[in-house]
Parts: C-alpha cells; structure tokens; sequence
C-alpha cells in the first residue's frame, strides 16, 4: 500500500518538476517563444502603436525589417549613409512632401542673403487661389517670409508655398525650375517636380530616397528647428481691419510621440496615400526616416517609429568635428598671415553598427595651391570619413580668416628672421 505523500512533501515534488521543465527549455528541448511587446503612446489627437523593428538579419543591413509602405528609407542624417531601404527609388507622388524641397530653397535663399525672415511678402491671388491645406490668406494682406515658413512646416499651407516661391523666384514656374536644378545639383536622378506643394498633377513625383537626401540638407538650417518641433503657435491672417487670430497646429505628431523627434513634414493626397520625412537626434546620432503610400496616417507614424527605433538601437554615430572646428594649421609663406587654420563648414560625423566606432578614420587633403588672396569661407580642401576602407563621405574645409598677399616689408622681415 503506498504512503500518502504529505503536503511538503507534494510541494517539493512540484518545485522539482518546474526546475526540471525550465532546464528542459533552456537546453532547447523546448522551443522558446519571446513574448512580442507594444508600445502605445497616447496624446490628446491620436493613438499611435509602435512595436519594435525586426531583428536584423546579423549581417548589419536590416532584411528582416518590413515597413508597411510602398517605400522607405533609413539614412544618417550626417553623411547620408543608407542604413535601412526598401523600394528607396521607386518613383511615386509625394503628397506635400514635396515641401522639404520648396522649404529648403527658401532657407538657402535666406541664407545668401538674397531675401531675409523678416521681409514682408504681399499674398498674390495665385496664392490665395491655392486649395488643400492652408493659412486662408486673402490678395493683398502681408505675411513676413517667417510667418509663411511656419506655416508651411506646421500647417502644411500651400498658398504660403506660393506666396514664398513668388517672393524668392519672382514667379512659381521660375522657382519650380529651381527645384529641378536643384535636385541634380544633389546628384539626384527619381524626382521631378511641377510645383511647389504636391497637389495632385502629371509628372509630379519622386522617392523614398531623394525625399530623404534633401531632408537632410534642409535640417542643416538651424535657424527652421523651432518651428519643426512647435506644436501650436497663434499668427493673425486677413487684411487690415479684419484680421483675425489663425491657430497653426503642427501635423506631424511625431515630435509629439516620438523621444528626440525634431522634423520634417507630412503628405497626404488620394493618390500618393499618407507620406511621412521623420527626423530625430539623440545625443550626436541624427536619424532621417521617410516613408511613402501608407494606408493610414496612424500606420504612416507607428512605421516612421518602427524605423526611427531599429535605426537608435543598432547603430551610433562617431563625431568627426563640429561646424567651425579648426582641424588643420597651414602655413602661409607669402600672405599676409603666416597661418590660417582649415575648418569644417557643418558638424562632421559617421554612423555606425553599434561595436564599429574603430573602424572609422578621417584623411585630410589640403589644395597643393592656394592662391592669395584668401577670403573666409574659401574651400581650401576637403575632409574624407572612411569605414574601414571605404568611404562614407567628404566634405568641405575651408579657411577660417582672411588672407592677403604679404607686402614687401612683410615679406624682408621674415627672410631676415630665417637668416638670423
């Protein structure tokens, strides 16, 4: 007859079988299953679920990630890098995307000094004429160009893109053209653009690819950061006498969901379905996302997060030098100087598989002649940044002061001093 266990007796017994069940699994009898966890962020506008990327495929290039867009990308917003592509050239219609190039002509006009922030542009008829999405301007009222570039950025307004094409090129046609010269300048061959803010027209496209390279170029402009990342800001609209207050409310919750968020813009047309260029900086990793023809605005920014999210956990950016750096002395014999210092025009840095910073090297070639005289802002050379043997990127050194040719007094004192 069998002794009846005792109630210790039948707990041990239990924790034994648990232990050895664990044991079983560990050693792979047992297949593991990793519980798959979600995200969810909720503001006061939407509910947007991120899970997170696919696990890369070990050989560092993200295969097994699938975004549920007809197109996306993934690149270093320093060198431009492509971390992460799916259909990157596949040419289709952008939606107001579009916009990062209008904007970025815009800045770069601002820049040269060709039309400042605080010039008063007056709204033409063409550009109140404009449908969509806009800032319901009347002809005749007057807007500075900050005014109409937040609005463009956060309300997305296409008369304001108008009113800025009018005041930069004169004419839409003629900034248009700009836009087409400047895609090639950046050595971009899937986009062509007929006008300024991605309403519905023939022949109006571009990439998943392009969209992200001029991305980039625009979140160099500092100066449009606060408006990117503003979520609402209080601007008056109408004629004087009738003005009224005109709420801009940004579109892109992104900066709003999505930690280090700083850009860029929103899209959507029947056509083009829901468009999305993302930005986002962590410590000295900048990322640049964008995503083309999603279903649902929500899906356009849970996959933009998806993205952003494989991007911040397997890779980390190597900085190089920082905008106005001196990263080489060079001697003058014959100016009026007898140095200058090579420094770099835009913070430099190369992103990397997390574990490969050794990898990256910089080479630095300085012009065999420099002919005097030597302005500030000359290119007088250029600096490389290489993975391992192949290079990533280069850019730009120039000179960090004024240089003129020395005189004769200048030039008798140093042959003395070397004589001596």
């Amino acid at each position: 007859m069998k002794r009846k266990l005792k109630k210790w007796e039948k707990a041990l017994c239990g924790a034994v079988a648990v232990l050895v069940a664990a044991a079983v699994g560990f050693m792979g009898i047992q297949q593991f299953q990793p519980e798959e966890r979600s995200l969810t962020i909720v503001d006061d506008t939407a509910v947007i679920t991120s899970k997170p990327a696919a696990v890369e495929d070990g050989n560092g290039n993200g295969e097994a990630l699938k975004i549920k867009a007809k197109s996306a990308i993934l690149i270093d917003g320093s060198s431009g890098k492509v971390l992460f592509a799916q259909n990157e050239k596949k040419h289709l219609p952008p939606a107001s995307v579009t916009k990062v190039m209008t904007l970025l002509l815009v800045l770069e006009g601002c820049e040269s000094g060709k039309i400042a922030l605080d010039d008063q542009v007056v709204i033409s008829e063409r550009a109140a004429s404009m449908g969509g999405s806009q800032m319901y301007m009347e002809p005749g009222e007057k807007h500075t160009v900050e005014e109409l570039l937040k609005g463009v950025i956060m309300v997305s307004a296409n008369d304001g893109c108008v009113a800025l094409a009018e005041h930069l090129s004169g004419s839409v046609e003629s900034f248009v053209d700009s836009m087409n010269n400047r895609v090639k300048e950046l050595g971009l061959k899937n986009s062509h653009f007929v006008n300024t803010n991605g309403l519905p027209v023939a022949n109006h496209y571009s990439c998943a690819y392009d969209i992200g390279m001029i991305s980039k170029e625009l979140m160099k402009h500092e100066v449009a950061h606060p408006w990117f990342t503003a979520w609402q800001e209080d601007i008056q609209v109408g004629l004087p006498g009738k003005k009224s207050k005109f709420t801009l409310t940004n579109t892109n919750k992104l900066i709003r969901s999505y930690s280090g968020a700083i850009g860029t813009k929103t899209g959507y047309t029947e056509n083009a379905g829901y468009c999305l260029s993302g930005a986002a900086q962590r410590d000295s990793t900048r990322l640049i996302g964008v995503v083309l023809g999603c279903k649902t605005s929500d899906i356009r920014f849970a996959e933009m997060g998806r993205l952003l999210d494989y991007g911040f956990a397997n890779y980390e950016t190597v900085q190089i030098a920082k905008a106005g750096n001196k990263v080489k002395q060079i001697k003058i014999e014959k100016g009026d100087n007898a140095k200058l210092f090579a420094v770099s025009e835009e913070s430099i840095g190369l992103t990397v598989q997390k574990g490969n910073k050794n990898k990256v090297k910089k080479k630095i070639d300085i012009d065999d002649n420099i002919n005097l005289p030597i302005k500030k802002g000359d290119q007088i050379g250029i600096i490389s940044v290489y993975e391992g043997k192949e290079k990533a990127a280069e850019y730009a050194l120039v000179s960090d002061r004024d240089v003129a040719r020395a005189g004769f007094v200048t030039t008798y004192i140093r042959m003395i001093k070397k004589l001596i």
